[in-house]
């Protein structure tokens, strides 16, 4: 499946590939197989075959055999390495990092990132976000919640606006944010989001 370049940073060649970099180069010490990188991303693993096959050519991530698998990984040794991780962690990059920095919340069973962060990832034209907007569904300490948000704001450099609301709250009509939230285009950085039977 082709997917076009990411409206944050149109310079990949497809969504898939920013985002397969994203997730290697903002976990460097981590190692992915193919398979891993695809159940993270949601394709499926032919769809992501070419394009690690470009970034292995390009020296831009290295593989390592494991058995009949590959282990792939972030070369930090290039020397693009820096700069692509800049340009990632603000572009394409929140995902990630709300993801890392959220998903160890006690209490929290999702996280949403809204407005015009996720406007722009779903290619809606309008200016380059200035911030984050964090909707986190389930009970966790709210302490908790702004330390991950004060975090995650100092990796991608710009506010991260954290709002909590139980779970249970995602499918009540009265709740003009939740509702807000649904109607426009948004981003599941982690969790389940309630499924709404209304």
């Amino acid at each position: 499946m082709r997917t076009d370049a990411p409206p944050l940073l149109p310079i990949f060649r497809s969504a898939n590939q920013a985002d397969v970099l994203a997730m290697l180069f903002l976990h460097p010490e981590s190692d992915y197989t193919l398979a891993d990188l695809a159940r993270k991303l949601g394709v499926r693993p032919s769809t992501l075959h070419r394009d690690i096959h470009r970034l292995i050519e390009a020296d831009l991530i290295r593989a390592r055999p494991v058995g009949r698998s590959q282990l792939l990984h972030a070369n930090t040794a290039n020397r693009l390495s820096g700069p692509l991780t800049q340009l990632l962690v603000m572009t394409v990059g929140p995902q990630v990092v709300i993801a890392d920095e959220f998903a160890p919340l006690d209490g929290a069973d999702a996280v949403v990132i809204y407005g015009s962060w996720a406007a722009r990832y779903h290619g809606e034209p309008g200016p380059p976000p200035n911030d984050v907007d964090v909707l986190v569904l389930g009970r966790p300490a709210r302490g908790d919640v702004y330390d991950a948000a004060d975090r995650a704001q100092q990796r991608i450099g710009f506010p991260v606006n954290p709002v909590i609301r139980p779970g249970e709250r995602w499918v009540d009509p009265a709740d003009p944010l939740i509702q807000q939230v649904k109607t426009s285009p948004l981003v599941v950085a982690f969790g389940e989001i309630p499924i709404d039977r209304g």
